[in-house]
């Protein structure tokens, strides 16, 4: 099971393989064509509380992901068609945040693996 990691304002690669959106919100100014974005799972994402309370500050990374695992524990359906996704072949996990060592991408990959 591959997993990537990438924002999706990057260019889209062919190793890529399936591209799964994993934010709440579509990413700002970017179109559906540009974001190439096979599967958005927006209700896998940290909830609206959660995503605000961390506003992407690396003090607060470590309580982010252990409340976002939290979630997650109690979001299997969305959990369990990410796996499903993940039994096909490469996936690659995109996200809109600027920050690349704290975003929710990262701790989804962790999870799932």
């Amino acid at each position: 099971m591959k997993i990537n990691i990438k924002r999706v304002y990057e260019a889209p690669a062919k190793e890529d393989g399936t591209r799964i959106l994993v934010d709440r919100l579509w990413p700002r100014g970017l179109t559906k064509g540009k974001a190439a974005v096979d599967i958005w799972l927006k209700e896998i994402a940290p909830s609206t509380e959660l995503r605000k309370w961390f506003a992407h500050e690396p003090a607060k990374w470590d309580e982010f992901k252990k409340r976002y695992y939290h979630e997650l524990k109690e979001n299997n359906e969305q959990v369990l068609l990410l796996k499903e996704q993940l039994k096909k072949g490469a996936v690659t996990l995109v996200y809109g945040a600027k920050d690349k060592e704290h975003n929710e991408a990262l701790v989804l990959k962790e999870y799932a693996s």
